[in-house]
């Protein structure tokens, strides 16, 4: 079960990177907090359960610095969606030191050569409490063994408190609150995310603790309650994201214009609020005014009759984030940016057959003026929206 869910956790940290980390980089946090926590999960299995010396010799401490990211991977996942803002800043840098202090420190064992790797993983295998003796890393001749083991899901669950304080700041505070209240998913989201990795994490730490406690390695063998807890918050945290797909596009947040001209309306205590948010409709309002605002940019501007002009140029007209924009046109206008784009071209080519451009160059031409970059593009498109080819509508034109 443990290999299974770690293959689950590494395809889908996968899929979310391959297909939303272009579009929304909290994807970016998120994928990599699965890939890390599938990876730690598949360590424990391959140390405990695979008896590959292959598998043990590639695995044992040359990957293990890769655990201390998980907590910055859930905490800047968490702070991006709450704050809508992926960026990292320069003073996050610092989240990489405990992962940098360990790679240096196992450095040694890295660059061991392959034959005294294999010949440690046949150590492992026919004795589990081997790894509780073995030195590999130069923090193991300072600090205890199991403190170093310990480290890592101890300071995964700093991270989790402080992602969970983080939370229930934005929930407290009026004006998060306002956006939150009309995000359920969001909310209820983050609680199970959480949740499930703090029972994963707890569960975890307290058979570290008993196993080195009672120095009896078997507890990793035994099915015990801290096992199946164990097992538990790792399902639910690998598979509560397909029950929750509307998180790949983030937390949608009103303009500030348009928030601030609303708060001055709900300018009423927390009791108020929550009969507040029963009528308002947040995420309609903002949706809205997303489609307001692409309408009016592609009729002001016309950036639709450059070839290349995408999804992420809209983006940059409009001030709206791409996975936002992404988000409207699959979830509220039900339709594909580039056939949106595409009738914005077609209904330019009309206006200039109609102004009778068919009769000073060729439909070709046309298509092209109107932004699309080949003929069969421009034809295709052009049947599609008006049920009829160019030159048929150009033939109720011509003089």
């Amino acid at each position: 079960m443990l290999l299974f869910s770690s293959i689950l956790g590494i395809f889908l940290s996968v899929i979310l990177l391959y297909f939303n980390a272009r579009n929304n980089k909290s994807t970016i946090y998120l994928g990599g907090f699965f890939f890390l926590v599938s990876l730690y999960e598949l360590t424990q299995y391959v140390l405990f359960s695979s008896n590959s010396n292959f598998l043990v010799a590639v695995f044992f401490i040359n990957i293990g610095f890769l655990a201390y990211l998980i907590g910055p991977m859930l905490y800047w996942y968490s702070r991006s969606v709450l704050t809508d803002n992926p960026s990292l800043k320069r003073r996050d840098l610092w989240h990489f030191l405990p992962m940098i202090i360990f790679f240096i420190a196992s450095l040694p064992h890295i660059l061991t050569p392959w034959s005294e790797k294999i010949e440690i993983a046949v150590h492992l295998i026919n004795d589990p409490a081997f790894i509780t003796k073995f030195k590999g890393n130069i923090l193991y001749g300072i600090f205890p063994v199991y403190l170093i083991y310990l480290s890592r899901p101890i300071l995964i669950l700093c991270y989790i408190f402080w992602s969970a304080l983080l939370f229930m700041k934005y929930t407290l505070r009026r004006r998060e609150m306002v956006v939150l209240s009309r995000q359920l998913f969001m909310t209820k989201w983050l609680y199970i995310l959480l949740g499930s990795m703090f029972i994963l994490t707890i569960s975890h730490t307290l058979l570290m603790i008993e196993t080195y406690t009672n120095r009896n390695m078997n507890v990793f063998f035994t099915l015990n309650i801290l096992q199946i807890m164990s097992l538990a918050g790792l399902l639910g945290l690998l598979i509560s994201p397909f029950f929750f797909p509307t998180i790949l596009y983030g937390l949608p947040r009103l303009p500030e214009p348009i928030f601030e001209t609303k708060s001055k309306e709900l300018e009423v205590n927390l009791i108020q609020i929550e009969s507040i948010k029963q009528t308002l409709h947040f995420e309609n309002d903002y949706l809205i005014s997303i489609g307001q605002k692409t309408d009016s940019c592609l009729k002001e501007f016309k950036p639709y009759l450059q070839p290349e002009f995408n999804m992420a140029q809209l983006s940059v007209y409009t001030q709206i984030p791409v996975h936002h924009l992404s988000f409207y046109f699959r979830e509220e206008k039900k339709q594909h940016f580039n056939e949106y784009r595409n009738e914005w071209r077609v209904n330019h080519a009309k206006v200039l057959i109609k102004e009778g451009k068919a009769n000073e160059i060729t439909l070709e031409a046309i298509g092209l003026l109107s932004g699309f970059s080949t003929r069969n593009t421009f034809f295709k498109s052009f049947k599609k929206v008006e049920g009829i080819s160019p030159g048929v509508f150009a033939d109720q034109f011509a003089v």
